[in-house]
Formats: C-alpha cells, sequence, structure tokens
C-alpha cells in the first residue's frame, strides 16, 4: 500500500496526471501492488509562490524539469526489485509525460505494516489484540 507524493515544476494538470500513471503502473509491474492500490498526491508548483530546488549532484545534470516522486512503502523489497522500479518509473515519466529520466528523483521510505491506518482509525494490516 504505497502513498507516493509527486512534486513538478510548472506543469498542468494533464502531466501530473500522466506522471502519476507512470508511477502507479511502475508500482504494479515492480512490485506488484494491485491495480486499486492507488493513494497519490500530486502536486504543481508555479515558480513564484511554490518552487522545487535542485542541483547537479554526483554527475547528473538536473533542470526546470526537476519531479520529486517520494513513495511510502511497507519494508520488505529487495534491492534489485527497488532498482526495477526506479528504472521502470523513469522510463513511464519519459513515456507518458515527456519527462527526461535525468530529472526524476525518487525516494522510498519503508515502515511496518503498524504504521498504517487506511480508514476508520483501524491498523488494517495488523490484527487487534486483546492486550
Amino acid at each position: 500500500m504505497p502513498l507516493v507524493r509527486i512534486d513538478a515544476l510548472r506543469v498542468d494538470k494533464a502531466r501530473l496526471e500522466a506522471l502519476g500513471r507512470a508511477v502507479h503502473e511502475a508500482l504494479m509491474e515492480t512490485i506488484g501492488i494491485p491495480p486499486d492500490d492507488l493513494f497519490q498526491v500530486l502536486v504543481g508548483h508555479d515558480g513564484v509562490n511554490s518552487t522545487l530546488r535542485y542541483g547537479d549532484y554526483l554527475g547528473v545534470h538536473r533542470d526546470e524539469g526537476i519531479v520529486y516522486i517520494a513513495i511510502t512503502l511497507r519494508a520488505g523489497r529487495t534491492p534489485d526489485r527497488k532498482r526495477a522500479l526506479y528504472r521502470r518509473i523513469a522510463e513511464l515519466a519519459e513515456q507518458y509525460a515527456g519527462t527526461e529520466p535525468r530529472n526524476v528523483f525518487v525516494t522510498l521510505t519503508e515502515n511496518a505494516s503498524i504504521d498504517w491506518s487506511l480508514g476508520n482509525g483501524v491498523a488494517q494490516y495488523v490484527p487487534s489484540s486483546t492486550d
């Protein structure tokens, strides 16, 4: 049950939607999330009232086409699965939204099953105890 946040600079609704679709499809293909497991926060920044900062770090030149993708998910994926996810997100972001792969910045934050409540004040992934 990933929660995805995508931040992009000077984008319209169609491009944000395309980025969201790219990330969702990559998650389904590489780590096997179900199609209806779609929880995303899509944010466009205008560059004036809100903006994104970026630099040329580790030899990757970034520019105003930068897209930050933050994914929170339960722990347990192998390094190979994570690499496949990063690669597929970059491929699909380019295909669907025209975002150059060098501008696709992805972070994963892992947590435990108890760290999720999907509604109704219940930790759905962890059975209730009778303590």
